[in-house]
């Protein structure tokens, strides 16, 4: 009775050679790991859009700039507050003990909210170098893992002596899983990347377009008390 091949992904997998499970391995972690990620930047932008949204609702309600420094505290859970906060700080750092203020207010404030802006940048961009890295070399690592499992198919041939399709076929569906899981791994990372990275660039750019209305506040009160 002829026995019957089974071709499910499992089979394929444990018939594999070792090199090609750990190729399979380290794809499908890859690729779960790529998910993880996606799922906590999606979190993550989202959380920063709806911090930005109830911040500027509360900067721009007419309540004095003093009051809602003093209101959000030293230590601010929001992105934006703490953009802020970083130029209060500075401004109220640039005052004398008698009132007047020390030369170069402008540029401090400014240097202070630019690099709050870049923390908040690198902590939204975390994790997405990996999902580049992903999608680059996810397809290569899968197809190194088709060549290296077609070489044995073809090894196969040579002891087995025979080219009959059934004798190399297992071998050429294992080794084409491999190709399978690269792109698995590699399709979502890329699509993914250029979404996240654009959005973390908006919501870093609404940053840096609060950061310049309140420099110029700051700007147009150094002038009064110039």
């Amino acid at each position: 009775m002829e026995q019957t091949l089974d071709f499910s992904l499992l089979a394929l997998f444990l018939r594999a050679s070792f090199l090609v499970k750990i190729v399979m391995i380290t794809l499908i972690a890859a690729s779960f790991w790529s998910w993880s990620i996606i799922a906590q930047k999606i979190i993550d932008l989202r959380r920063a859009r709806a911090e930005a949204e109830a911040f500027d609702a509360a900067f721009w309600s007419g309540e004095p700039l003093e009051e809602v420094y003093d209101r959000i505290g030293p230590d601010p859970a929001g992105a934006s507050e703490r953009i802020f906060a970083a130029g209060m700080t500075e401004w109220r750092r640039s005052h004398r003990k008698d009132g007047g203020l020390i030369a170069g207010a402008q540029a401090r404030i400014d240097r202070a909210m630019n690099v709050a802006i870049a923390r908040e940048a690198e902590r939204l961009g975390k994790g997405l170098n990996f999902l580049a890295t992903t999608g680059s070399i996810a397809p290569f690592v899968g197809l190194f893992g088709t060549v290296w499992g077609i070489k044995r198919a073809f090894e196969e041939i040579a002891l087995q002596q025979s080219t009959n399709l059934a004798v190399v076929a297992p071998g050429i569906a294992e080794a084409l899983l491999a190709t399978a899981l690269g792109l698995l791994a590699a399709i979502p990372a890329v699509i993914f990347y250029n979404k996240l990275n654009q959005d973390t660039e908006r919501v870093v750019g609404g940053y840096e377009g609060f950061a310049d209305e309140f420099s110029m506040i700051l700007s147009r009160q150094l002038d009064k008390a110039a």
